[in-house]
């Protein structure tokens, strides 16, 4: 008989049952080939014995072992390791190159969209000059920790922890309805909402209702590469318009729409992305008589409205529909931190019955805690104080990062002070070489984009969003002295 007191060691402290230990090291001694195929093993009353452990633990450690086929069970002789084996041999999940697995590629054909490949933004270490983030050391965590904490003490759990609303917390659209109606002019009941997991997701779901292979998008000629991936998902055809000093060149739409019947049109009007300019009442007013004119949805992406600094903030474009033409979207990832994913699409109550329908396909329901949790901030008015709070310091931040631009990098770059957001957008001297600088600060300890996803296919413009809002202004100073070196010698 093997020594089995001396080939399994039983630890009594683990976590792991003490029939489940037994188990596994009885499988890894049929894998490793000491006990053989056909083996007889020890009756559960002398293995018990032998290992001082109760018989139940042998039964159900046998028990198991005969469930998943390492040992067979023959009546009236004994327990004896299976012939065959169950052994599985280890795969990778690629199929065979050359007579070697690979893990990369698969045995079957898909088609891969060049549409959805783009760099990821990522909030690593060091100093960075983002894509325009929110200073995540702002976000009101014991606030929200202390709303998490009632979720648990409140209410009915089964309310709380089963199936929720595809449309989102009751809570937090009913808080959300009351604050957009006092901040934007918008008027809206819960019904207006649709919680989403950021605004991408929002604009997700819009494009596969209203887009339709075949039909026209149409966005500024500089735009944020994740709204072009989604209309280029839903199989519409993208075309661009111009963007100035003053933002979409409406009147360029208008002579578009002349030539061809355009779906939807995608606008950042308060701080153009990435541009950062606001469009003025004027193209907002025509835009919107263009929309019924030519019968387009225009889907309105206000990411970042409650950071505008020099007046008050010009107001959404929904605001002024009196047509319904307007979905209107936006994002709290913005205000808190990216890792809160929490989104919201505004429209009329039918568009937002059937983007639910949509949303309930690909995500049943959001995190029904996380929005508890943000509605509860809104209701008690820590949000409103957050937003306060944040919105002072980008400001400062602001003013301190372009008077750093403008005398350490005078003659290096250009750029226009923004009305509001989180980044500076900024034209580097054409003997600048942006991708090689970028590369160049990050061996320095600086990380910033650089700028190629914001070119338009064939142009170069050498420019870039450098984002001051996640910085202090200490930090600040360390990244412009960076920049300045290379750039100065």
């Amino acid at each position: 008989m093997l020594p089995f007191r001396t080939l399994i060691s039983i630890d009594k402290s683990a976590e792991a049952s003490i029939y489940l230990q037994l188990a596994e090291q009885l499988r890894r001694l049929i894998g490793d080939g000491i006990l053989k195929t056909g083996q007889k093993l020890p009756g559960t009353r002398q293995l018990a014995e032998l290992l001082q452990l109760h018989r139940k633990t042998i039964i159900a450690a046998y028990d198991e072992l005969l469930a998943e086929g390492w040992l067979e069970s023959r009546a009236g002789s004994g327990t004896f390791v299976a012939d065959p084996l169950p052994l599985v041999r280890p795969q990778t999940l690629g199929k065979e190159i050359d007579g070697q697995r690979t893990h990369r590629e698969p045995g079957f054909p898909f088609e891969s969209k060049p549409h959805l490949v783009r760099p990821l933004l990522l909030m690593g270490e060091g100093l960075r000059l983002d894509d325009g983030f929110p200073d995540i050391r702002l976000a009101p965590m014991e606030e929200l920790a202390r709303a998490y904490r009632s979720y648990f003490r409140w209410g009915n759990p089964q309310q709380h922890f089963g199936y929720g609303d595809p449309k989102g917390n009751r809570l937090l659209r009913e808080e959300l309805s009351v604050f957009l109606n006092e901040t934007r002019a918008l008027r809206t009941t819960a019904d207006n909402i649709l919680i989403s997991r950021g605004s991408m997701m929002g604009i997700h779901l819009a494009s596969t209702l209203l887009l339709k292979p075949g039909q026209t998008a149409v966005v500024g000629e500089t735009n944020w590469s994740g709204a072009n991936m989604n209309f280029q998902q839903a199989g519409a055809e993208l075309l661009t318009v111009p963007v100035d000093q003053h933002g979409l060149d409406v009147e360029a739409l208008a002579e578009l729409c002349q030539r061809r019947p355009v779906r939807l049109v995608y606008v950042t009007p308060h701080h153009h992305y990435p541009t950062t300019v606001t469009l003025p009442p004027d193209r907002r007013l025509r835009l919107l008589q263009l929309s019924q004119q030519h019968g387009f949805v225009i889907l309105e992406d206000d990411y970042d409205y409650e950071f505008h600094y020099l007046r008050r903030p010009v107001l959404p474009l929904a605001s002024a529909d009196p047509n319904g033409m307007v979905i209107y979207i936006g994002s709290l990832s913005k205000s808190v931190a990216p890792a809160f994913r929490i989104g919201y699409v505004v429209a009329s109550e039918t568009v937002i019955d059937e983007l639910a329908r949509l949303r309930r396909i690909i995500d049943r329901q959001g995190d029904a805690m996380l929005e508890f949790a943000i509605g509860q901030l809104f209701r008690n008015g820590d949000m409103r104080r957050h937003l306060k709070k944040a919105h002072q310091t980008y400001l400062s931040r602001c003013n301190y990062f372009c008077s750093l631009l403008t005398s350490a990098l005078a003659g290096s770059l250009q750029f226009v002070k923004p009305d509001g957001g989180l980044a500076v957008w900024a034209k580097f001297d054409p003997q600048i070489e942006l991708a090689q600088l970028a590369q160049k600060a990050k061996v320095e300890g600086l990380t910033f984009s650089d700028g190629l996803a914001h070119n338009p296919p064939g142009k170069a413009l050498n420019s870039t969003r450098l984002g001051f809002a996640s910085s202090t202004e200490t930090e600040l100073e360390q990244s412009v002295a960076i920049l300045r070196k290379l750039v100065k010698g």
